[in-house]
């Protein structure tokens, strides 16, 4: 999985839009079948449909296309009888994150979809050591019972050292630090948001798609948050020192 995720982004263009589009796709499956596990075949034609609006409304300009995003979560709600805000919100966010994830970087290229690659990554790894290492209170126990404050603040101290990294050899300035904390937190509740829709659903995993380690949803889940955050910045906000 890194390697094919590194060569698609290393490649951009139409490979790296192919592999978001799987990616999407099947994290509507796995969303699917965690609200109705009992009807998967719904959950594979959704997967297919929003494939289908990806692959075509990625290579399009203008908000008017953004509306194709709602056909999956519209149709998806439609044949719910719980949870259709649970579905439609989240299907919504997962197509609209891996279309910012495509823009991102078709607009600024790779090196600053590494550095967006790297806060997430980072994060997660100094979270993972600090947490077990320090341990301490618990971030938000009721819905993610296994994070702490430590976890949470090293990640934030890592993504801050992504951030410095990058501005020795970019032409950002230092304000990427700060974003790149704020881009972080963003990364840790898309985790947090994963594992309260999993708690919600009675789940551990979002499938069994890779065996131990869960589903792409579970893989993902934090990068989606960042996706999101980056593309409000990046499409609403200016940030002084920034070179994107």
């Amino acid at each position: 999985m890194t390697v094919v995720g590194a060569a698609g982004a290393i490649l951009g263009g139409v490979w790296f839009q192919m592999l978001v589009v799987f990616v999407t796709a099947v994290m509507v499956w796995e969303l699917w079948t965690m609200i109705r596990p009992d009807e998967p075949t719904k959950g594979m034609l959704l997967a297919a449909l929003a494939a289908s609006v990806m692959s075509g409304e990625l290579a399009q300009v203008g908000a008017l296309w953004m509306l194709l995003f709602l056909i999956v979560p519209v149709i998806g709600a439609s044949q719910l009888r719980s949870e259709v805000k649970t579905f439609f919100i989240f299907a919504l966010g997962i197509q609209v994150a891996g279309w910012g994830l495509v823009n991102f970087r078709n607009d600024y290229g790779f090196t600053w979809l590494l550095w967006l690659m790297s806060v997430v990554i980072i994060t997660d790894i100094f979270g993972y050591f600090a947490g077990k290492q320090l341990g301490g209170p618990k971030f938000w126990p009721r819905i993610s019972p296994k994070k702490t404050w430590s976890g949470t603040i090293a990640g934030w101290i890592g993504a801050a050292l992504i951030g410095f990294i990058f501005t020795l050899f970019t032409d950002a300035g230092l304000w990427i630090i700060l974003l790149s904390m704020l881009m972080s937190f963003a990364g840790q509740m898309g985790d947090i948001a994963e594992s309260a829709l999993k708690r919600r659903m009675g789940v551990k995993d979002s499938s069994a798609l890779i065996p131990g380690h869960g589903g792409l949803f579970d893989r993902f889940d934090a990068l989606l948050g960042a996706a999101l955050f980056m593309l409000l910045v990046a499409r609403v906000a200016y940030v002084p020192g920034v070179a994107f």
